[in-house]
C-alpha cells in the first residue's frame, strides 16, 4: 500500500541530495514473467559466501526510492551483503499479492520472478544460499509474506513492516489501494490460525517438508490505511506454521512506544506493536540485520 506523504518526500530529499550509494540495473537475472525491474548494491569489499537481501517497496514506489528509505546500502560493506531492489511495474507499482499467479510457487506471477532474482543473485555473487533474507514496507510487507509461503526454502528469515498475511488479498481484483477488495487493508479478513496457515501451505503445490522462515513484523496501532488488527493475523498465520505460541510481551521494546510480542523462545516468530505510528513504521535497519543474523 501507498507510504505515507512524509516518508515519501523525506525519502525525496535524500535521493536530492545523493546521499544512496550507486545502484546498478541488471536485465539479464532470469526468466520474468511479469515485466519486473532490477537494480542491485554491492559493496566494492564483497567477500564469498556473502548474504542477500530482497528488499520490496511500497506501492507507487521503485526499488531505487526504497533503497533511499530503507538504508541498508550504508551497511552493506560492513556486514558482507548484497541487496536486491526490484521494481513492479503495474497496478501502481504495487506487488501482486491478489492472482492465483503469484501466490502459488511456479505460478509465474511476481512472486516467480522475485524468486529467479534471488536464485540469480546468490550464483552471481557466489553468496550463501543459507544467508537469504526478504523485507518490505506497506506492498513490500505484503510481499514479503507471500514470498515465505510460496519459496520457503529460498529464505531464511523475513522482518517487514505494516503488511498483511500472505492470502490476505487472495482473489482481489487486484492489490493497489484503488483496484483492492478494501476487506483486507481494513483489517477485517479475519481468520482462524489454521485457516491462515493452511492458506500459507497451500501456496507450496504439492507440500513443503522443510523449515519455513523465521518472521518478525511490524505494524503501527495507529495505522488507518492497512489497519492494526492485521499484525494480529499475521501472527496467527505464522505461529501455527512456525509452531510456536505467544510467550510474553516486553513494553518498550526495542524502544519506548514499541511493544515486542514474543512467540515460544523469540528465535522462530516475533511481532511488534508501536504505538502512536501510522502507516508505514520505520524501517529499523540494524534490528533487521540482527534478525537476519548478519
Amino acid at each position: 500500500m501507498p507510504i505515507s506523504l512524509s516518508t515519501l518526500l523525506g525519502a525525496l530529499a535524500l535521493v536530492a541530495a545523493g546521499a544512496a550509494q550507486s545502484l546498478t540495473t541488471v536485465t539479464n537475472w532470469g526468466d520474468n514473467p511479469t515485466n519486473l525491474d532490477l537494480e542491485v548494491y554491492a559493496p566494492t569489499n564483497l567477500t564469498a559466501r556473502a548474504a542477500v537481501i530482497l528488499a520490496l517497496h511500497f506501492c507507487s514506489g521503485t526499488g531505487s526510492l526504497y533503497s533511499q528509505m530503507a538504508k541498508y546500502n550504508s551497511l552493506a560493506s560492513s556486514h558482507n551483503f548484497v541487496v536486491l531492489y526490484p521494481s513492479s511495474r503495474k497496478d501502481n507499482n504495487c506487488w501482486d499479492v491478489a492472482t492465483p499467479q503469484t501466490l502459488m510457487r511456479g505460478g509465474n506471477g511476481d512472486s516467480t520472478g522475485l524468486a529467479n532474482m534471488v536464485n540469480w543473485a546468490v550464483a552471481k555473487y557466489s553468496a550463501d544460499p543459507a544467508k537469504v533474507f526478504v523485507t518490505g514496507s506497506s506492498s513490500g510487507c505484503m510481499m514479503s509474506n507471500v514470498m515465505a509461503a510460496t519459496y520457503p526454502d529460498l529464505f531464511a528469515a523475513v522482518s517487514c513492516y505494516s503488511g498483511v498475511p500472505a492470502g490476505c488479498l487472495a482473489g482481489s481484483p487486484g492489490s493497489s489501494p484503488q483496484t483492492a477488495d478494501p476487506l483486507c487493508a481494513s483489517g477485517k479478513n479475519i481468520k482462524s490460525a489454521k485457516a491462515w496457515a493452511d492458506l500459507a501451505r497451500s501456496m507450496y503445490p504439492g507440500g513443503y517438508n522443510g523449515s519455513y522462515p523465521r518472521i518478525q513484523t511490524w505494524h503501527g496501532e495507529a495505522d488507518d490505511f492497512v489497519n492494526y488488527p492485521n499484525l494480529a493475523e499475521q501472527l496467527k498465520q505464522w505461529a501455527d506454521i512456525l509452531g510456536v505460541t505467544f510467550t510474553r510481551n516486553e513494553t518498550d521494546s526495542p524502544m519506548p512506544g514499541y511493544t515486542k510480542i514474543v512467540y515460544g523462545d523469540g528465535t522462530k516468530l516475533l511481532g511488534y506493536s508501536a504505538r502512536g505510528v501510522g502507516h508505514t513504521v520505520p524501517v529499523q535497519e540494524e534490528i533487521d540485520l540482527n534478525w537476519f543474523g548478519i
